[in-house]
């Protein structure tokens, strides 16, 4: 695939969809090649059923986040105030931004505009920003490299500068770029009085998400210093590249659940450090750190994998049981990371991923108005209810497995929004030769400016994927432009069809990149045909999973909601299943999917869409068998014991039964790793 580098686009035209010019000047001191670049947000409007989700969101705590919890509500540290100064309110902020802009949302601009108006207006004379600092208050302290330690902790604000990169993309702002060459030009003086580990260990293991801001920032300004900066913040970071390379580390992971070295484990951070390879890439063009990329990425989801498309991490890493839990902010940050990952690489490997990860471990996570959130969630999950399970975090008030506002810890409920949001922003991305690639798909409208000309197009993406194998993409320009269209064809994907106005145009294996490069017109029509085959795949414990094209299927289980109230940690919602769950699937339906599974086609996907069971669209029947002795202990379905064929050697029902799965994102009580008998 070619390759370029230096890509620079500037906003020509704000509202809900921008358009972009790529300028190709290169300097003789440039970031590596690289494949792809994200395209400024306000780019993609989403449609259909990401539309409803969004909406959701809006309505409930992303867009209110503000009004509803105190911690981020009250006396506000980044408006000012001596309320949360740490990481809660810039994670919201990485989600409530992209939302407001993605929606075009006027109220949900001026709300987040406040916080960055006072971030960018309050920035100190040296360049350091942030909330008031204690000796800024009682003493009257002025921050400095020479006096650093007088400011807080390094880790906030890289979150922070998370946030101003999305606000400056979708707008165009340019105060944005003078501050955060000022803020970098004091830490890269402070470093050497204040390194990254000074206050927490927190900055040390994110350092990524700072190199990442830094080399972001040279690719405006060609400062050399930022690229200097972003060594010495490697330096001094967790040594992600190496561990991640390493091997030994993700081993240990899986044998250790001790205190030491726990933030090596601590499945958040793993998550943000997946990108690190990459940014160093990015940085010195040395091949090695992809190469530790794809150890480190295969080694964790062999080790520590889980059906849903993310690896185990209650909170550290654990294993591949279909018992353990995930925290939600884990797949945030790891999604997001596979979002940098996928434009630097290009490889198709981690789009996959991505796709995996997002429709399958992350719509269950969340209630139907996204205003609670389970803090783990669990793959064989047959109960949601209080509890100390096995986890390497079990927490003392018993609440980490629960549906709830405030339920486990609330980093979650501020970064939980970042997921939807970054993922919408990340549909499309600009490809070599002023060309625009669809790498992960949804229903959407992107418009941008393409071809040598930069003419500007817009193409509407008609489709109800993941549910649905066929992808629409209508073309609207007032002339006609040559720009080259690339497709991803997933691996799941025996072979895609591409039509051309109807006409068939290409066949095409899965795991590559479809170009189409050709003079386009006002009114094409490109059909990407997708076909889901139904198959099985083999997890921890010798379970197998039913799978079809991008999602994985899980029993469907009637629900039975509780609300109750803890002192602490306030309204949360338990639920348990009110059917039986104890199936082991036939050893034909393994050996022959294909001729086993019966996939149904229920309902349409319907406008006011919600991830829950009522809205299902899709669902699959299976024989299966009742496994008497498997029962929950504690709440937790422990996974049956199997030989090295894999079928379970216990007494089982004499009767067959048919049961019923759907997609794993629409289910909260469930079985998706199954036993086999015969």
């Amino acid at each position: 695939m070619q390759t370029f580098s230096g890509i620079r686009f500037r906003v020509l035209a704000m509202s809900s969809a921008a358009l972009l010019i790529f300028n190709f000047q290169l300097s003789a001191q440039e970031l590596a090649s690289q494949p792809y670049q994200s395209l400024p947000l306000g780019a993609i409007r989403p449609e259909g059923w990401l539309r409803d989700q969004l909406l959701t969101m809006r309505n409930g705590t992303t867009g209110h986040l503000d009004e509803v919890y105190a911690k981020v509500k009250n006396d506000n540290g980044w408006l000012g105030g001596k309320g949360d100064g740490w990481e809660e309110t810039p994670y919201w902020l990485d989600g409530a931004v992209p939302l407001a802009y993605l929606l075009d949302d006027p109220a949900l601009k001026s709300k987040v505009a406040a916080y960055i108006n006072w971030t960018i207006d309050h920035q100190r004379p040296s360049g350091y920003f942030g909330p008031l600092t204690k000796d800024e208050r009682e003493k009257g302290t002025q921050i400095t490299p020479e006096n650093c330690s007088a400011g807080e902790d390094w880790w906030p604000k890289m979150v922070m500068l998370k946030v101003l990169r999305q606000y400056y993309e979708a707008t165009g702002d340019n105060r944005v770029i003078p501050f955060m060459t000022r803020y970098f030009q004091y830490q890269a003086a402070a470093l050497k009085n204040c390194p990254l580990g000074k206050w927490t260990e927190w900055a040390q293991s994110r350092g990524a998400d700072n190199v990442m801001m830094a080399q972001w920032l040279y690719g405006f300004t060609k400062d050399k210093f930022l690229l200097e900066l972003a060594s010495l913040i490697e330096s001094q970071a967790f040594p992600w590249s190496s561990l991640l390379g390493g091997r030994s580390w993700v081993m240990n992971a899986a044998a250790q659940q001790n205190k030491d070295h726990w933030m090596q484990r601590h499945a958040v951070n793993v998550g943000m450090a997946l990108k690190s390879p990459a940014i160093n890439y990015q940085r010195t063009s040395d091949q090695k750190y992809l190469n530790d990329l794809k150890t480190g990425f295969s080694d964790i989801m062999n080790l520590h994998g889980l059906p849903m498309g993310v690896f185990s991490g209650d909170e550290d890493l654990h294993g591949n049981a279909p018992t353990q839990g995930t925290e939600l902010c884990a797949i945030a940050e790891a999604m997001y990371s596979l979002e940098e990952i996928i434009a630097i690489t290009g490889n198709v490997y981690y789009m996959d991923a991505l796709e995996r990860m997002t429709f399958n471990a992350l719509p269950t996570q969340t209630t139907d108005d996204y205003n609670n959130k389970q803090y783990f969630q669990i793959a064989n999950q047959v109960q949601i209810s209080r509890g100390v399970f096995d986890f390497s975090l079990p927490f003392d008030r018993e609440m980490n497995n629960v549906l709830g506002m405030r339920s486990g810890y609330t980093c979650c409920l501020a970064n939980m929004h970042q997921s939807w949001t970054k993922f919408a922003s990340h549909l499309w991305y600009a490809a070599p030769d002023h060309g625009l690639a669809a790498l992960e798909y949804s229903p959407n409208v992107v418009t941008a400016k393409v071809g040598e000309s930069q003419t500007p197009v817009t193409i509407s993406e008609i489709t109800n994927f993941p549910f649905d194998d066929q992808i629409h993409f209508e073309l609207k320009t007032s002339r006609d432009v040559a720009f080259p269209l690339q497709l991803r064809i997933p691996a799941w994907c025996r072979e895609a069809a591409i039509l051309l106005n109807g006409k068939k145009v290409q066949s095409v294996t899965g795991g590559q990149i479809a170009t189409l490069k050709m003079t386009w017109k006002n009114g094409d029509r490109v059909t990407l045909s997708l076909p889901m085959e139904v198959s099985t795949s083999n997890w921890g414990r010798n379970s197998r999973t039913i799978e079809r094209g991008p999602l994985v299927y899980a029993l469907k289980l009637e629900e039975k909601w509780e609300k109750a109230v803890q002192e602490d940690e306030g309204e949360y919602f338990s639920v348990y299943p009110k059917t039986d769950w104890n199936y082991g699937l036939l050893q034909q339906v393994v050996a022959n999917p294909a001729s086993s599974l019966t996939v149904r086609t229920v309902k349409p996907v319907g406008k006011n869409f919600v991830w829950n069971l009522a809205h299902a669209p899709i669902e699959i029947t299976a024989s299966a068998r009742k496994i008497p002795a498997w029962k929950a202990v504690a709440g937790v379905a422990y996974q049956p014991v199997t030989d090295r064929e894999g079928i379970y050697k216990g007494a089982v029902s004499p009767e067959v039964e048919t049961i019923t799965l759907v997609p794993y994102g629409f289910t909260k009580v469930r079985i998706v790793a199954f036993p086999v008998v015969k």
